[in-house]
């Protein structure tokens, strides 16, 4: 016996039929031809609970009996979840279309007519079990491509991240030696994004892109970059090009991702006012990744050391940032990020950067 045959021999298969003659006579014949799993009820009222203990191969289903007819039993057996629709063969004396169409318009297979040809039963029996072991299998295997698919979409997803990360990362490294500035300001934003009701989706999207505000510093020559006094003129407007290069950096993509970080790289340094750049947008006219982006990178600027610089409290940050409410920044945020500030500040103490950890050991 092949495998494919050993599995339709023990297929589950249901008799049900009020006439307990005609069940007997089906469950010996289908036994007496090798089926091993074979159960059979008279009355109706069984079948949904029975089927729902575990699911049947194969009904065999008269259409008129007491309680419940064969209708609605078909009716009932769909109501119950399952992967697969429940796989119903009539068993009917009745010959008229009528009857055929309503059961197969129902959601029933085939149909058994009576009184039974035996060579008939079991064909037509063998048939529809291959048909729905088919079926199962290949919801098995659509379901296993599916999960592999999944799977190596979150690979790629993830590794996109971590270039996303080690980005922005590299940017961070040539003027903070630790690179959490980064996480930190990445973290601030997402919490303005979820305080002000940014879906969960976006806010996600804003955790990995606002990483990347500061990639165009990688074209920025490091005599300005790392210069620890004041930048002259000159030395500032080449500063101020880190914008515009994240952005040609992070190029055009159909990616959300990608699209939200080249968003925030050339819109971060804009300012409420319209006194920022690189284009002096100004009020809602900067999209609001660059407005949260900016408040949570200036107040994380402000407050961290720097080999040229002392941190600021967080009292002095917070004044500063209440000073350019409306100048540098937008109002609304302003008041979400003065009344939940000591949860920001539980994100700096947790991604302290590594040089002020061990100063305070």
């Amino acid at each position: 016996m092949t495998e494919a045959s050993a599995e339709i021999l023990n297929a589950r298969i249901l008799v049900v039929d009020d006439n307990q003659t005609n069940v007997v006579l089906l469950k010996k014949l289908l036994q007496g031809s090798g089926y091993t799993n074979v159960e059979g009820i008279s009355d109706s009222r069984e079948v949904k609970a029975m089927y729902e203990r575990q699911p049947y191969d194969l009904v065999l289903l008269d259409i008129r009996m007491p309680h419940y007819d064969g209708f609605e039993i078909i009716g009932q057996l769909k109501s119950i979840p399952s992967e697969l629709t429940p796989n119903v063969m009539i068993l009917t004396a009745q010959t008229d279309q009528e009857t055929k169409l309503k059961a197969l318009d129902l959601g029933a297979k085939d149909f058994l007519h009576k009184p039974f040809d035996r060579l008939e039963v079991l064909t037509r029996i063998r048939n529809m079990i291959e048909v729905h072991i088919l079926h199962r299998e290949l919801r098995g295997q659509n379901e296993e491509l599916e999960a592999k698919v999944r799977e190596r979409t979150f690979e790629i997803e993830e590794t996109r991240l971590e270039v996303v990360r080690s980005l922005g990362r590299a940017a961070e490294y040539k003027d903070n030696e630790t690179g959490m500035h980064v996480v930190r300001m990445s973290k601030i934003s997402k919490l303005l994004a979820d305080l002000i009701g940014m879906s969960k989706a976006d806010s996600q999207l804003l955790l990995h892109a606002s990483p990347m505000h500061d990639v165009g510093k990688i074209g920025i020559p490091d005599h300005v970059l790392l210069k620890p006094g004041k930048l002259d003129d000159e030395e500032w407007e080449i500063m101020k090009r880190h914008a515009g290069m994240g952005s040609e950096i992070l190029g055009s993509h159909t990616s959300p991702l990608m699209e939200m970080a080249r968003q925030v790289a050339i819109t971060h340094h804009e300012k409420w006012d319209g006194s920022g750049y690189p284009k002096g947008l100004a009020g809602e006219k900067i999209p609001l990744v660059g407005r949260i982006t900016a408040l949570a990178d200036v107040f994380d600027a402000l407050t961290s050391e720097r080999p040229y610089k002392k941190a600021w409290t967080v009292d002095e940050a917070m004044t500063y940032i209440s000073e350019q409410s409306g100048k540098h920044f937008d109002p609304s945020l302003v008041v979400i990020f003065v009344e939940n500030i000591e949860a920001i500040c539980k994100i700096r103490e947790q991604y302290r950067d590594t040089f002020e950890t061990e100063a305070a050991e």
